[in-house]
């Protein structure tokens, strides 16, 4: 018989608290490593918002607009033009913050025997990449519920040692915070729950118009049900256990349930004007990663 199994056996009323705290600060230096590696091969890939505004970093010439204050025009430029005077634009780098959340529930834990990685570690590496990609690009960082933003270099350590000072428990849900127009969100999780469930939680993070990334942690056994045979499956969330007889013939309504959920988180981003996108453990962070940084900068 198959099982489908966390990657770990431990109960949850050892998972919990000093374990779960324990259990990160000692996977933390490699997810840490590979973060600042996955960071330095995409710094290339982040340069700025592209867009005018207070930053110090030179944007465009534009034609000056009658009422403007003529301090703003740039007479080097203006001069080798005849009637025709320019206004020096600056890009717009570090006028908001991003705010990060990084799913730490127990089904993050889990990993298949068709990668190396749990859910919750290829998360973390993200989103610690991410921060120090925003950073570099002038960017102010915060990690939701944890940290205050920072555009510290050292962003891959602070949010580290939060991680650890305040381990998540096996229920940890999406915090309800409204966030400004000047804020953006980069929500990082498998987000297994149902939409009903979620769905208030980032209404009222895009409520006062915040724009907004959800990024979708998936194992490549939960993408396929690759299983064949009696199959058992072990709840993550506790140690339930369901038999659920032949998998492929349980496969075509897990197929239609997750086709479905995924439909559902289309369509709530949709609605609240944010992207989404799906990434596979058995694929590099850097694939996720790349996308995800050229969406932002195109916010």
């Amino acid at each position: 018989m198959t099982r489908v199994t966390l990657s770990t056996s431990t109960p949850k009323s050892v998972r919990d608290g000093a374990y779960v705290a324990a259990s990160l600060a000692a996977r933390l230096p490699l997810i840490v490593l590979e973060a600042r590696r996955v960071s330095a091969l995409l710094t290339a890939g982040l340069h700025g918002r592209g867009r005018a505004g207070p930053g110090e970093s030179f944007w465009q010439y534009r034609a000056f607009s009658t009422g403007e204050s003529a301090s703003r025009i740039d007479w080097r430029r203006s001069a080798r033009h005849e009637n025709q005077f320019f206004v020096r634009e600056r890009e717009w780098e570090a006028a908001h913050t991003v705010h990060l959340w990084i799913d730490r529930s127990a089904s993050m834990a889990f990993s298949s025997d068709l990668t190396s990685i749990t859910k919750a570690d290829r998360a973390l590496v993200i989103g610690l990449a991410l921060a120090d990609l925003l950073v570099r690009s002038g960017e102010s960082v915060a990690l939701m519920g944890l940290t205050k933003p920072t555009a510290s270099r050292r962003v891959i350590d602070l949010f580290a040692e939060a991680l650890i000072a305040q381990p998540a428990g096996t229920d940890e849900t999406l915090p309800a915070i409204p966030l400004t127009s000047r804020g953006e969100a980069v929500l990082i999780g498998d987000f297994l729950q149902p939409v009903a469930e979620l769905a208030p939680r980032l209404s009222t993070m895009a409520s006062l118009g915040a724009k907004g990334h959800l990024v979708r942690i998936v194992d490549p056994a939960e993408a396929l049900f690759p299983f064949m045979g009696e199959t058992e499956l072990l709840g993550v969330e506790n140690n339930q256990r369901l038999d659920i007889g032949d998998a492929a013939a349980f496969r075509a309504g897990y197929m239609a349930t997750m086709e479905t959920h995924q439909t559902a988180l289309e369509r709530l981003c949709a609605e609240k004007g944010w992207d989404f996108s799906i990434h596979t453990t058995d694929l590099p962070a850097s694939a996720a990663l790349l996308g995800l940084i050229h969406r932002i900068a195109a916010q």
